[in-house]
């Protein structure tokens, strides 16, 4: 396998797509219903994959990382994105609520311990999850390492990773007033949940293109023009959770109670030129998680679709498929 993924290029051994065999609505209270859909095979090995944001939503794309004939994949979309009900709702959500819905989705559809697979804030959820119910995660599979610190939130949004991208951030913060600048996520917030539709669409957009146009290392600065019903969602459900500081209970909670998870094998891929989730996160977590083991692969930022960051992690689904 090792020798097959160096000599072919980042996609094309991608796993064909394959359809769904099973979709469903579930309702997991407080108005809210979640979008779950699994495909591959119903008796293989069951992974879950957290889709990143807060906000992003999961897409076909994500099944592709996995064999089909091995894995039984569980996708859903987390409350207020994607295909949930309601959408971009910030009432009801929160990152414990999260962690009850993977809990109900693991038991609904009658799992006994699954893999869990998250990229960015994927990765966060994933790690809280498991810190919450490690008897019911048999790995950790995690992709641009994002652990809810203050360090981390004023890293992307205080200017540290606008001192590389200065023209973008300049965009950025180009649609707030020169005395909010000192808190982009406050300023954000209060123009994201006013009560004009047409304000929010706007700051949505600014929102999520500065996150779109530093994901790749091959940028060009762009951050795409997204739909303003992605963005909103997007937007809205990132910054409410950014805002709350991931709803933990104090800063650099994740590797404090990094002991729940020490029994649990896990792989971190990690760009090296990641702008988002800077690579000091993912060395700090693998230095304290006895199990872990650190892929740090050179020439890729953050986004899930870097050719380096794809080979890798198809590699590691092959490994732990054989094991």
């Amino acid at each position: 396998m090792d020798k097959f993924l160096s000599q072919k290029s980042a996609h094309s051994y991608l796993h064909p797509p394959r359809d769904p065999f099973d979709q469903r609505m579930m309702d997991v209270g407080d108005g809210h219903k979640i979008y779950v859909e699994q495909s591959g095979n119903p008796a293989g090995r069951a992974v879950v994959v957290l889709h990143g944001g807060p906000g992003g939503g999961c897409s076909p794309a994500m099944r592709r990382y996995f064999d089909p004939s091995v894995y039984r994949v569980i996708l859903f979309d987390q409350r207020g994105c994607g295909r949930s009900q309601p959408h971009a709702s910030v009432e009801a959500n929160t990152t414990w609520h999260l962690v009850d819905d993977i809990e109900l989705i693991r038991t609904e559809l009658g799992i006994d311990k699954w893999a869990v697979f998250g990229g960015s804030w994927g990765a966060t959820l994933a790690l809280i999850y498991a810190q919450a119910h490690p008897g019911s995660v048999e790995h950790l599979i995690l992709r641009g390492v994002f652990l809810a610190t203050e360090a981390e939130l004023q890293w992307f949004y205080g200017g540290g990773a606008g001192r590389f991208w200065p023209d973008v951030w300049a965009r950025f913060v180009g649609l707030i007033p020169k005395d909010e600048r000192d808190d982009m996520i406050s300023a954000y917030h209060k123009r994201l949940f006013s009560e004009d539709l047409r304000e929010q669409t706007i700051h949505a957009k600014a929102w999520t293109a500065w996150e779109n146009a530093l994901a790749s290392v091959q940028s060009s600065g762009m951050g795409g023009d997204t739909p303003d019903h992605y963005a909103r969602a997007f937007a809205r459900l990132e910054n409410h959770y950014f805002t709350n500081r991931a709803f933990l209970g104090y800063d650099g909670q994740i590797l404090d109670q990094i002991d729940r998870i020490a029994h649990i094998p896990g792989v971190i891929v990690q760009g090296r030129y990641d702008m988002i989730c800077p690579p000091y996160s993912a060395w700090s977590l693998a230095e304290c998680w006895p199990h872990a083991d650190l892929r740090m692969i050179r020439n890729a930022g953050h986004a899930l679709s870097e050719p380096g960051i794809s080979a890798e992690l198809v590699r590691v689904m092959h490994q732990i498929g054989e094991t």
